[in-house]
């Protein structure tokens, strides 16, 4: 198929694209470069520069690449910063997917797939979470994504937009050829990586007295690559009534597990500080893939942490200054 990819130059969607390709699809990529990087974009694909926002922009780039399908990635997402600028999360995130929307169904393109997020539960009553679980966001970010998938059913019965959904917590490790490079760096794990290159900001863990394994709470994470892929296999699994999934790595990780990994991988002390909870950090959020693993075959490939912390420490030895070079 044609794809398009929003927010392909950033982390996620620049490892989407790439399964994409290896899968046979011809991908362009759409994307403001705000947050994305022009050189994360691999030299066989076609970059359209642009924000979402901008529905003649995106309606050309869909005609010129001749579009069958639209994986959705572009947003701002930032949990805290939603709540201190929540006017630029809707504004992005909802109204670029109204955007998106218009202009693929001007065209009669009507294969979506969604990049949600498992914020969307808030603080879940149960762990590991399932896709019937309320969904309670917390933040404005979650509260967007959670608006998108309420206008993607209602498109779905009223367009016949085809759509799926897939909700995750924390994607780390790279790819080969694409890591993750943010300015700033908010994420824990290449957090951890440039204390060990001797470089970033210090980490300080929240708590160390949840009812968890080792008092640090419980997060999920999954690699890059298996998130990659999901994508790809959303993409054959469309419907006007739509489908929700999960993707996580299984069981979680306690924070202490991930520093602890983290120094193994790299070899280096990585001091951090401790301090008390925040308020609101639940002691375990993780999802549930028995779905997607059900009725579409995914499973992890890389489900440990250190496999995860290894493919991120190799791709940030290999480009210390990220995609600047």
């Amino acid at each position: 198929m044609n794809v398009l990819v929003t927010g392909g130059a950033g982390y996620i969607g620049s490892a989407v694209a790439r399964v994409l390709v290896q899968e046979g699809h011809s991908v362009a990529v759409y994307d403001s470069l705000v947050t994305g990087h022009r050189a994360a974009v691999a030299r066989d694909m076609r970059l359209f520069e642009g924000d979402t926002r901008d529905t003649s922009a995106v309606r050309a780039a869909l005609q010129e690449h001749r579009a069958e399908a639209v994986v959705h990635l572009a947003a701002i997402s930032q949990v805290g910063t939603s709540v201190l600028e929540p006017r630029a999360y809707f504004d992005n995130n909802v109204r670029g997917a109204l955007s998106l929307l218009d202009a693929m169904l001007d065209l009669g393109v009507r294969d979506l797939v969604f990049s949600s997020t498992a914020a969307v539960y808030g603080e879940p009553d149960r762990c590991p979470i399932l896709e019937d679980a309320p969904t309670r966001p917390v933040s404005p970010y979650g509260e967007t994504k959670r608006m998108i998938e309420q206008v993607l059913a209602r498109y779905g019965h009223a367009y016949g937009l085809r759509h799926t959904s897939l909700r995750y917590f924390n994607a780390a490790g790279a790819l080969p050829d694409a890591g993750e490079d943010h300015r700033p760096e908010t994420h824990l794990i290449p957090r951890l990586l440039l204390l060990a290159q001797g470089r970033g900001e210090p980490v300080t863990v929240f708590g160390t007295d949840y009812p968890t394994r080792d008092g640090t709470c419980v997060r999920d994470y999954i690699h890059v690559a298996d998130l990659a892929r999901a994508h790809t296999l959303a993409l054959g699994a469309l419907s006007a009534e739509g489908r929700v999934y999960n993707l996580g790595c299984g069981g979680g990780f306690t924070v202490g597990e991930v520093l602890a990994a983290a120094r193994t991988v790299t070899g280096q002390p990585i001091p951090v500080a401790y301090g008390p909870r925040r308020d609101g950090d639940p002691a375990e959020l993780v999802a549930s893939s028995e779905r997607i693993t059900a009725e579409l075959g995914w499973v992890p490939r890389h489900p440990g942490i250190e496999d995860i912390l290894a493919s991120a420490w190799d791709w940030m030895q290999r480009n210390p200054h990220g995609w600047q070079g």
